[in-house]
């Protein structure tokens, strides 16, 4: 890249940064320092106006790079995206004249952050795409049940080649194996035939969709866009796959550690599973009565702590069954609470109106033999006393457990299967991003994903499918998908430097490195999410992307002028990462909240990303202190890039080995996570680290 070529500037004065910020006096300061190919401002630059005299004053002076200082990058893209140049966006109106009250230290703030769009500009180039010689289109669906039917259908109608992998003889999975469903589109409340075998019936008219039952996965090596994909079965095959959408399911609950209301132990006593297959079968004896236990080890720390959602509604249905299948039987259902969300709630209503249907809001004590019958025990909630019941079957609705993604083998260093939460279901940003795993290019649905009714199955393969399209037409244009849409960087490698520490392999949450075999990394780069999660990891530099790198945010702290200690004016480098923490600033200046004026905000793709060179580049140049603000880690709310703010937190020993080598006090660095709502809260931060700072001091680096 050409760093000596200047670029040029154009600063805003529109939407009110005019009247607080003297652009005409920022406008000859710079040109003094920078010597830029030109530095213009105008009063509305977005405005056609303001766009024909950009078009023309670049057309004159002939500029490759451009820095725009007015409103920040996702405000009027269209207007300051020009063709073959490289932009800069600064963003003066909330950052400055939005946050700070109008006079000098305004004024040197909005001198210095331009002067930083400057310096970064200069260290940046455009990123050239990664292009794959051969990218294929074509999807892999691994799971035959409804969400992967669902998945396959959508694909097929969309004009892509869908291959479907199912290890049973047939489609279907669980939910053809019913004798019947619950009606879900309230348009009816009699029990309906299953919908898993129509849609069967429909991938096998599809011309588009491969069917290979009785196969399973052998390994997966590979990227989005050229997946290697070996199939092992009736015939063994390899197919190459653009996009992966795994549907593998879910598989009833069955106790290990503990005993479950006499499963097993007590003749009598059988799960919800097991009693569709019975009914489906016409098996089983004459019943007299029959008692339905709703959250038998759910919501229990014991056996699975959370609700698996649908297990009210099946058991509703199964005392649809036995009234039907025995007229005079009494049927009890012992609940906690009934939970039937949507149209299931109609149905519902309906089975309570059956005489022969009584409903216990209770807790069942002990369950026990009793002669030919089975003695059960409620502890009855509402009447507030004990009862015994005998009945000839319990009918347990015990759950749902996500089936074993390591069944994927993934040839990834970082395992054969997707990452898993503390309940076993596949990892994703389930807040923005529901059907993303750790795995770029693969997708979850259906019961591997959450516990699900088939309506909601079905919707989550056809989510997961049009991510799986948007994948591999990202993948032909060499972009990024969610959260960086449209990125054109990855991850370039500087080997001579390279140590083998396998930082950078260990700590990327997508598993884009794999190794050699000493453990030098080797990229994909269409794994990658450009979070840069592997250029704060890298104690070397190694790592860098076209338009992100250490040099790029480096020459950024420096281009800051820091006041020395006598004009008793700190500063403050503050790094934000660009999904919550810089949103929550901007809207916090937006609700009327201001920024101190003495810190300096650089925004980060992931605080994960943050290297130890920028903090003793900063602490040396003279910054009073350093303040990272970040996603909330967590499962609650969770890091856009999965575990990138967590990162920073165990990063904390290097940084304390940066400041101790630097004799300095730890709290020179400190390090907040907020939400993108918390508006109060990251000023409220900001505030409290600088009073910090003032009773801390100037950093003595000042003087050097």
């Amino acid at each position: 890249m050409n760093v000596d070529k200047q670029p040029g500037i154009y600063i805003c004065g529109g939407c009110r940064i005019g009247d607080n910020i003297d652009t005409d006096a920022l406008n000859a300061s710079l040109t003094g320092q920078l010597q830029p190919a030109f530095c213009k401002t105008h009063g509305a630059l977005c405005s056609a106006e303001g766009t024909r005299l950009l078009a023309e004053t670049i057309e004159n002076c002939g500029p490759d790079k451009l820095v725009i200082a007015a409103c920040g990058k996702g405000t009027r893209d269209d207007a300051f995206e020009i063709d073959g140049i490289q932009t800069e966006r600064v963003n003066l109106r909330e950052l400055v004249a939005w946050a700070m009250e109008p006079g000098e230290d305004a004024q040197a703030a909005a001198e210095d952050y331009i002067r930083m769009g400057v310096a970064g500009l200069k260290q940046s180039a455009v990123p050239e795409p990664y292009l794959l010689e051969n990218s294929s289109t074509e999807i892999l669906v691994v799971g035959g049940g409804v969400a992967g039917m669902q998945a396959a259908l959508d694909g097929a109608a969309s004009g892509y080649v869908v291959h479907l992998v199912e290890k049973a003889d047939e489609l279907g999975g669980w939910a053809a194996q019913w004798k019947s469903q619950i009606p879900f589109d309230g348009s009816s409340r009699t029990l309906q035939a299953p919908i898993a075998v129509k849609m069967a019936d429909r991938i096998r008219e599809e011309t588009e969709i491969r069917v290979h039952t009785r196969s399973t996965i052998d390994r997966i090596e590979g990227e989005p866009g050229a997946f290697s994909i070996q199939l092992a079965g009736k015939k063994n095959e390899q197919i190459t796959a653009g996009a992966i959408v795994t549907a593998t399911g879910w598989r009833p609950y069955r106790p290990e550690r503990k005993s479950l209301y006499g499963l097993g132990e007590v003749p009598g006593v059988v799960t919800s599973v097991d009693f569709e297959a019975e009914q489906h079968n016409k098996a089983g004896q004459p019943l007299e009565s029959i008692l339905f236990l709703q959250c038998a080890g759910s919501r229990d720390q014991e056996h699975l702590p959370y609700c698996s959602s649908v297990c009210c509604g099946v058991s509703l249905k199964q005392a649809r069954y036995a009234r039907e299948r025995h007229p005079d039987a009494i049927v009890y259902i012992v609940y906690k609470d009934i939970r039937t969300p949507g149209f299931v709630e109609d149905f519902y209503n309906e089975v309570q109106d059956d005489p022969g249907i009584v409903f216990i809001k209770g807790e069942v004590t002990s369950v026990a033999p009793d002669e030919n019958r089975v003695g059960v025990r409620i502890q009855d909630k509402l009447l507030g006393e004990e009862l015994l019941v005998h009945v000839d079957k319990v009918v347990l609705a015990t759950g749902m457990v996500p089936n074993d993604t390591r069944d994927l083998k993934l040839g990834y260093r970082l395992g054969e299967g997707i990452p898993e939460l503390k309940y076993d279901f596949s990892d994703s940003h389930f807040i923005c991003f529901p059907y993303e795993t750790r795995r770029t290019g693969i997708f979850a649905a259906g019961g591997i994903r959450a516990p699900q009714d088939i309506p909601s199955a079905m919707a989550d393969g056809s989510g997961a499918m049009m991510k799986a399209i948007q994948m591999v037409e990202s993948v032909k244009r060499g972009e990024a998908v969610h959260p960086r849409s449209g990125d054109q960087s990855y991850p370039q490698l500087y080997m001579e430097r390279c140590t083998d520490c396998k930082r950078c392999t260990e700590e990327c949450p997508f598993g884009t490195y794999d190794e050699t075999g000493s453990g030098t990394p080797v990229v994909n780069p269409n794994r990658c999410r450009r979070c840069g999660i592997c250029m704060g990891s890298c104690p070397e530099r190694v790592i860098s992307f076209a338009d992100y790198s250490i040099n790029r945010v480096a020459e950024m702290i420096k281009a800051v002028q820091v006041p020395d200690e006598f004009e008793e004016k700190p500063r403050v480098l503050v790094f934000v990462c660009e999904n919550d923490a810089l949103p929550a600033l901007e809207g916090a200046v937006r609700n009327g909240l201001k920024i101190n004026p003495f810190v300096r905000v650089i925004p980060v793709r992931c605080l994960g990303s943050v290297n130890r060179v920028w903090v003793s580049d900063a602490l040396s140049k003279g910054y009073d202190g350093i303040l990272q603000i970040g996603c909330k880690p967590g499962d609650d709310y969770q890091c856009h890039f999965i575990h990138g703010s967590e990162l920073t937190g165990q990063r904390s020993e290097i940084y304390e080995e940066t400041l101790s080598s630097m004799m300095l006090e730890p709290e020179r660095i400190s390090t907040e996570y907020v939400e993108i709502t918390d508006f109060s809260d990251i000023i409220d931060h900001i505030d409290n680290y600088m009073e910090e700072v003032d009773l801390m001091g100037p950093n003595p680096f000042k003087d050097m």
